[in-house]
């Protein structure tokens, strides 16, 4: 049973914990993945893959791929939104002009929140995409 805290006003649930989303102006568009695979810098983590894009829209923003390799739709669903979550709390520390999209794997479903910023970042490091 949800509680007060967990609907506004007009009983409608928060978009995330702690209230603040990732704007669609911030995530890829559909037509730029295929652009995205085919530059080709890719870049294998244990819960996740990622695909930098640099080109003339790229603007620090995300796409997310969840295969069926990952688990059922509610698998896959949960794995975006924590990939989603842990790109949105660090995207200021990721260079403006680069797009990423994040390609799940099965054990990110059994990986804490804590692990998927962790690695994320690290690939970001490795991509040299990161800002230290």
């Amino acid at each position: 049973m949800l509680n007060s805290e967990d609907t506004n006003n007009e009983g409608h649930h928060r978009v995330s914990p702690s209230g603040a989303g990732l704007p669609r102006s911030c995530r890829i568009q559909r037509e730029e993945y295929r652009e995205t695979f085919e530059q080709g810098a890719r870049y294998p983590g244990r819960y996740m893959v990622m695909w930098v894009r640099t080109g003339e829209r790229a603007s620090r923003r995300l796409g997310i791929v969840s295969g069926k390799k990952t688990g059922n739709s509610v698998e896959r669903s949960r794995a975006k939104r924590r990939l989603r979550e842990a790109f949105r709390l660090n995207r200021d520390m990721l260079s403006k002009d680069r797009d990423i999209i994040l390609t799940t794997r099965r054990q990110i479903l059994k990986a804490g929140s804590r692990d998927v910023e962790r690695e994320l970042l690290e690939l970001a490091r490795k991509a040299e995409i990161l800002k230290i």
